[in-house]
């Protein structure tokens, strides 16, 4: 498995509907924060996602902002993902 290293803030995805802003940044820790319009019903899954995805990734040292406006668990992943390539080395 490849290991990701954030080295440089990147972002994908947008804040249009059914789709979700995903925008990481270099930290010492991992930080997740989520900001949606379903939190209440949705929330813990869609940290469940980020977390799978992150550590899918191997990603463990990332500040991570996700905008979500509806999006799939698909879409999700496809978003951290991307986000997560551009970002690192």
């Amino acid at each position: 498995m490849e290991k990701y290293q954030i080295v440089k803030p990147a972002r994908a995805g947008s804040a249009e509907s059914n789709d979700c802003l995903v925008i990481v940044s270099p930290y010492e820790d991992l930080e997740i924060e989520i900001s949606s319009e379903v939190s209440k019903q949705y929330g813990s899954e869609i940290e469940r996602v980020v977390k799978e995805t992150l550590n899918d990734l191997g990603v463990d040292k990332a500040q991570v902002k996700l905008e979500d406006k509806g999006a799939l668990d698909f879409t999700i992943r496809a978003r951290v993902e991307a986000a997560v390539k551009r970002g690192a080395k």
